[in-house]
């Protein structure tokens, strides 16, 4: 594995009003089964491996990612974009209002 860090972060915005910055801090460069794993503030994991043929994106959907208290959504924006967002179980309110202020609809939930 390679990391680059951005020094400083490369800084750009986005959202429907333009008034969300998102902060480019690192390229990880995995070679073939490694993997990387993100954590939130309360522990909850988030892996990705690198496969010869890509990536797996996500853990199983209904199951380690359930296990880690998050919720999987298909999620469509204004301009007919589709993401898969992870929403942590007990932050679903801030989830709704965030889709809410971006005009985005959830298509389905993926875990279910």
């Amino acid at each position: 594995m390679k990391v680059i860090k951005k020094k400083p972060p490369r800084v750009f915005k986005v959202g429907i009003k333009n008034n969300i910055s998102i902060l480019d801090c690192a390229r990880i460069y995995l070679r073939q089964n490694e993997q990387v794993t993100f954590m939130t503030k309360g522990g909850r994991e988030y892996d990705v491996t690198a496969k010869e043929w890509g990536f797996y994106a996500t853990p199983s959907l209904n199951s380690r990612l359930k296990k880690q208290g998050f919720k999987t959504a298909l999620v469509k924006n204004t301009q007919g974009r589709y993401f898969v967002m992870l929403a942590e179980k007990d932050k679903r309110k801030e989830f709704a209002e965030y889709l809410k202020t971006e005009k985005m609809k959830i298509s389905g939930w993926l875990d279910e």
